[in-house]
């Protein structure tokens, strides 16, 4: 039977009191979100080294008159803002899928190196190969995603990894892809400022192309993650237990891998590594729908944007008229509550 048909509705479902969250509660919910989303993009349309009233951002947008603040809106913030609404629904989907796949609350795209080894092999490709057209940085990213994500499962222990050896794993590989990528760019000086913000995540100067280029393969990523979420949600109880069901757990867990390399990788292409976005949505999303998949990933979908929005917004304005990278801003929240998880969890497996 089919991975994605065949399993009943997970336990899973159930919150930590043993209670269903109710209908009502999920749908506003998601109607919250949708709004914070709507605020999130008005905040990154209007505000910035320049602050622009809302008033003109809707003529902006709609009724341009070619002023100043219509090419400001139209050709700088809108495509930021649109990339920033895909990369963040791409990533927090990954996080979503990674935590439930490995059963660890600890999972993210960016603390178990997948951000990094994708970073890792475009600067390789930049600096080793030569190649300087994103459709290759976009193949060399998905590749050091997917080998970066194996790596640290391999060094985490396998199927006996715990969310901390995983954690650890992780930090390690983050490490090492960053050092590496960090002296090539002081191998290859002529190439620094090409290799700059792979470092670094940042929605600034990107071009949109760029993101039509890459939309196709977030949205098969977001598609298949969206299809395997009755399948996760069966595995998450355990492999046992999901088999029982009749879900297919290897296919599960390689198109899973799938999923996340293409969100993660496509995400990575186009604005370097960002970090924490996958561990804190999903967290966030639980405490209104619980841990099924089916209701999780469109939460993670709508949440990370306004996230990723948010933090580039306030990268934007705390040292005007310079900018912070949206990934020192993600970082640092996310640190915040990884230091809360960790607290949270018995460290003896060490």
């Amino acid at each position: 039977m089919s991975a994605a048909t065949s399993s009943a509705p997970p336990e899973a479902a159930i919150d930590k009191e043993g209670r269903r969250p109710r209908a009502s509660v999920r749908a506003a919910g998601l109607l919250l979100g949708l709004a914070l989303l709507a605020g999130a993009v008005a905040l990154s349309l209007a505000v910035g080294t320049k602050q622009i009233p809302l008033g003109q951002v809707w003529s902006g947008l709609f009724a341009p008159s070619g002023t100043e603040n219509d090419a400001i809106i139209r050709d700088l913030r809108l495509p930021r803002t649109l990339i920033g609404i895909a990369v963040g629904a791409a990533l927090g989907i990954a996080g979503g899928v990674m935590q439930t796949l490995t059963r660890n609350p600890l999972a993210d795209p960016g603390l178990l190196g997948v951000n990094a080894g994708a970073s890792a092999a475009v600067v390789t490709a930049i600096s080793v190969l030569g190649i300087t057209s994103f459709t290759g940085y976009l193949w060399f990213a998905l590749g050091g995603a997917a080998v970066a994500a194996t790596a640290v499962n391999a060094l985490g222990g396998g199927r006996l990894a715990t969310p901390v050896r995983l954690a650890l794993a992780g930090t390690a590989i983050n490490a090492a892809l960053f050092g590496y990528v960090n002296g090539l760019q002081l191998w290859d000086l002529s190439a620094l400022d090409a290799m700059r913000h792979w470092s670094v995540g940042t929605l600034a100067k990107r071009d949109p192309q760029l993101l039509l280029t890459v939309l196709p393969l977030l949205v098969a990523g977001a598609l298949l993650a969206f299809a395997l979420a009755r399948p996760l949600g069966a595995l998450a109880l355990g492999e046992d237990h999901a088999q029982a069901l009749g879900t297919q757990v290897r296919r599960t867990r390689v198109l899973s891998v799938l999923s996340i390399t293409l969100l993660c990788g496509g995400a990575t292409a186009v604005c370097g590594p960002i970090g924490f976005v996958g561990l804190m949505i999903p967290h966030a999303a639980r405490a209104v729908v619980g841990p099924d998949p089916r209701r999780l990933l469109p939460y993670c979908a709508v949440l990370a944007p306004v996230l990723l929005l948010v933090s580039d917004v306030i990268g934007r304005v705390v040292v005007p008229p310079s900018e912070i990278e949206v990934d020192i801003v993600t970082s640092f929240l996310g640190g915040i509550l990884f230091i809360h998880l960790v607290r949270q969890r018995k460290v003896a497996q060490l």
